[in-house]
């Protein structure tokens, strides 16, 4: 799995999205949220903002900047964002999340909804949230891992191949995304349908001039 194939299948997809995929990862949605004790004037960032189907989760105050690798599902971001009322801050942006263009430290919350098993280099996004993210803060991550269960993984594992061309991989290791610098796992809890997805919720705690050296070190 490449940047270019996920690219291309999300532009291809970005249409009927929100129809195949809102009502089942809706509620780790809502928990997400709930899971980020917001105040106002808190930047977000959304990594993967897709169609925006978070925007409207967001409390008034808060300031989101969203990202996507596809244009399509930007676009219709876009259209989410006109149709939203009230004072939302909410900006969007074509980005590659293994190469985040912000500042160490920009971000109270780094957000990444159903994300980290669509990307090739998953660990290396994860670094990067951490980094940008402010101290104190939290990174948020839901996704499907592979399965801890004997015939769970060998099923996951046979339709890897299959789900790959549809942009996500289903035996993701939930350890690529563990024991990075300054990130301290705080919460890990079991979310929508039939408990087969995670929410995992990190608390950062850095030193800024060393972190871009150990992480991207960390993730070679």
């Amino acid at each position: 799995m490449n940047a270019a194939a996920v690219e291309r299948f999300y532009n291809r997809f970005a249409g009927v999205y929100d129809l195949l995929f809102n009502q089942v990862f809706q509620p780790g949605r809502r928990e997400s949220i709930r899971s980020m004790h917001f105040k106002p004037g808190d930047r977000v960032l959304e990594v993967g903002v897709g169609t925006g189907l978070n925007l409207p989760l967001y409390p008034e105050g808060v300031r989101v900047v969203g990202i996507d690798l596809s244009p399509p599902m930007l676009a219709k971001a876009s259209s989410q964002v006109n149709r939203c009322e009230g004072s939302y801050g909410y900006a969007l942006g074509q980005m590659d999340a293994t190469d985040l263009a912000f500042a160490d430290n920009s971000f109270d919350y780094v957000y990444a909804p159903y994300v980290i098993s669509v990307v090739p280099r998953p660990r290396q996004v994860v670094a990067e949230m951490g980094r940008v993210c402010k101290p104190g803060g939290s990174v948020v991550i839901v996704n499907h891992f592979g399965s801890k269960h004997q015939l769970g993984n060998w099923l996951e594992r046979i339709l890897t191949p299959l789900t790959t061309h549809m942009g996500f991989r289903l035996d993701l290791p939930v350890e690529t995304v563990m024991g990075l610098p300054a990130l301290s796992k705080i919460d890990d809890r079991r979310v929508n349908f039939l408990k087969l997805w995670r929410l995992l919720v990190f608390e950062v705690h850095k030193e800024p001039a060393r972190w871009t050296i150990a992480s991207r070190n960390e993730v070679e």
